[in-house]
């Protein structure tokens, strides 16, 4: 069984908004609540890259091409972080995955954005 289940992607217009989820379904509550969480993309044939975090405290961090763009959020009732996409670019198409930020664990399958301009 996967650490991380990452949901929500597709294809989208250029401009268009889409939220993804990714659910820790391998972690318990008291492990999920106090980490750091982050998303990260990967484009084939590139490195993965982050994007965004947020920390127990709601903290949030953002790379500089998404800032104003995306927002992350967390539900640690359901063990989940999402990641708001809106006024997507075609530069944002690639697999989205997310995971532990400090203690990163197995990748899980990702979710694809196909974003059409």
């Amino acid at each position: 069984q996967a650490q991380f289940v990452e949901s929500g992607g597709g294809l989208v217009q250029a401009g268009g908004s889409l939220r993804l989820s990714c659910r820790a379904q391998r972690m318990i509550t008291s492990v999920f609540n106090p980490t750091t969480m982050g998303w990260y993309r990967q484009v084939p044939g590139k490195q993965r890259e982050f994007i965004a975090s947020i920390s127990s405290d709601r903290s949030t961090t953002y790379a500089d091409p998404v800032k104003g763009r995306f927002t992350v959020s967390r539900d640690n009732a359901r063990k989940t972080v999402y990641l708001q996409m809106n006024n997507l670019k075609a530069e944002d198409t690639a697999v989205y995955y997310c995971n532990n930020v400090r203690v990163p664990l197995s990748w899980g399958e990702g979710t694809p954005v196909n974003v059409a301009s």
